[in-house]
């Protein structure tokens, strides 16, 4: 398990080829960019979003990952939860494997009880274009997402945008998060911090 620190920035589409190259600007390099396709389980009466947690598979160009995340807290943009990720053969969950590693007690009953009961509920699928940067001396991953979210909800394909700046920590201080979070606003009007997390926005969307 890991705790995953990260901000999560709404960006305007109009900014998008601003950011792309602000970012390229710091790093010195274009980004790096990755098709990401992502479902999220739950059961169908959302025991894990009752619990606060997500559970996802997810398509890389490496091979297929599953992730259990708790809700965690967000302020300001600024995520905090814990996660638990690991490969997976294919196209398909291995709860077992994701139990055995969930050592956080009430989150793994969780998962636990909802397992035999999972559905597909909601799909993020998006490009992800990434640098690496340092900022104060930390390791900091830069990300823009550019996609949508999809729900199939009684025959009809619901639909959201997806466009966002992910800053997370990879090494040092948190601080480097907010001091490069301060940097892109001035740079980028309209960007603005957003506390609810791809899976939530799902979940709304689903909901209608």
């Amino acid at each position: 398990m890991g705790i995953e620190r990260e901000i999560k920035l709404a960006l305007p589409s109009d900014q998008v080829d601003a950011a792309l190259r602000l970012f390229g600007t710091r790093a010195g390099a274009p980004g790096r960019a990755i098709r990401l396709e992502n479902v999220y389980f739950d059961t169908p009466a959302l025991a894990l979003a009752r619990a606060k947690s997500a559970l996802r598979l997810r398509r890389t160009p490496e091979g297929w990952l599953q992730t259990f995340k708790t809700a965690g807290g967000a302020q300001n943009g600024l995520h905090a939860r814990h996660e638990w990720e690991m490969p997976v053969a294919g196209e398909a969950l291995e709860i077992d494997r994701l139990l055995h590693e969930c050592d956080e007690a009430g989150v793994s009953t969780a998962l636990s009880e909802a397992a035999a009961d999972l559905i597909p509920l909601f799909r993020t699928d998006f490009t992800r274009t990434l640098w690496t940067l340092e900022v104060d001396g930390a390791q900091v991953e830069a990300a823009i997402d550019q996609g949508e979210i999809t729900a199939d909800v009684n025959g009809q394909t619901r639909r959201t945008p997806i466009c966002e700046i992910e800053l997370e920590l990879k090494a040092g201080d948190e601080a480097a998060l907010h001091t490069l979070a301060a940097e892109l606003a001035t740079a980028l009007p309209g960007l603005a911090p957003d506390d609810i997390s791809k899976a939530q926005r799902g979940y709304k969307l689903r909901e209608g």
